[in-house]
């Protein structure tokens, strides 16, 4: 079995490992650390979805992610608990403003795409900071975080994390197994020509407004497991320097690399953590970090493991007089 088959699976049975091991040598803050980057590695890679696969710089992602958070808010403040009722219906509520936004930003192109997304999304930071019913802008407490049902206590914070992980897990096969589609083929395609795409007959904007929504939604799932991790929501998480961050965890990562957003974004939080408790102006380090990785790995860090694959078995080799073809042998 090759190894960028076996590893994640891997990975992911020693994350679910950690909360025991946390809990037994007193790391019990860990526990929601780790969660917290997990929340930040799906929001990374549903940007990366639309960013690297499909070639739409999109400044505005965190508008989706605040969009997600505010409509759980809501939903829960008119009695609803059940979390499999919130989640689902944050990600509709944002995915439909994502193809709202959609419908106008994508009939724009690189630097107009970029402004007109930050230009939306910081509607929806300012439509945020508006509600004062939620908050305004000193935010909103969740009451209580939402319950899970089938004997799961929402209120124990390895369930939650459990929870999480298996929706990252999820996320990320639906997106592996979506650009491996001939949706993905196509999305690529348009990433890298659209005009022949467009020649050749596909639905060029459809495709990029179903790959925009989906990636809204999959934000806005993210949104509401924040909110529900932090048990409070403001608008500063829908400020355009959130995206900001959200493209630069993307970029650390690897652009168009399957594990990019969520390598990413586990780097990016974890040394946030780790300079913030030796300076308050952690902002420099990490920047020096982003100038170090553009030069050195300018693909990105998940593809310094393409270093690490196992070695092909090597072909046999062509029997004597053997004649080959054009294009064999190549």
């Amino acid at each position: 079995m090759k190894f960028e088959r076996w590893f994640p699976w891997v990975f992911c049975a020693l994350l679910a490992l950690f909360p025991l091991l946390a809990s037994s040598l007193g790391l019990d803050f860990y526990v929601g650390f780790v969660r917290r980057a997990m929340i930040f590695a799906l929001a990374a890679a549903s940007l990366n979805f639309i960013l690297g696969f499909g070639g739409m710089a999109a400044l505005g992602h965190a508008g989706f992610l605040g969009v997600g958070a505010y409509a759980l808010v809501a939903l829960s403040d008119a009695g609803i608990e059940s979390a499999w009722i919130l989640w689902p219906a944050a990600m509709v509520v944002a995915g439909l403003v994502a193809a709202l936004i959609g419908l106008i930003a994508l009939r724009t192109r690189g630097v107009y795409l970029i402004m007109s997304t930050l230009a939306f999304a910081q509607m929806l930071y300012y439509v945020a900071l508006s509600l004062r019913i939620y908050g305004g802008d000193d935010g909103y407490n969740l009451m209580a975080r939402p319950s899970f049902g089938l004997g799961l206590d929402s209120a124990d914070e390895a369930t939650f994390y459990w929870v999480v992980l298996g929706l990252l897990a999820l996320v990320m096969v639906g997106l592996n197994r979506a650009t491996h589609s001939r949706f993905g083929h196509a999305l690529m395609g348009l990433r890298d020509n659209e005009t022949r795409m467009r020649a050749m007959g596909y639905p060029v904007f459809k495709l990029m407004l179903v790959a925009f929504s989906l990636s809204g939604a999959l934000a806005g799932l993210a949104g509401a497991l924040l909110v529900s991790h932090n048990a409070f929501v403001s608008p500063s998480a829908m400020h355009w320097t959130q995206s900001a961050t959200l493209i630069v965890m993307v970029v650390i990562g690897g652009v168009g690399l399957r594990w990019g957003g969520p390598v990413g974004a586990v780097v990016w939080i974890g040394l946030e953590e780790l300079v913030k408790q030796f300076t308050e102006y952690w902002h420099l380090p990490l920047g020096l970090l982003l100038i170090v990785i553009v030069f050195v790995a300018p693909r990105g860090l998940a593809s310094v493991a393409e270093h690490w694959r196992l070695p092909r078995r090597p072909r046999p080799a062509e029997p004597a007089g053997a004649v080959l073809t054009p294009g064999e042998g190549s």
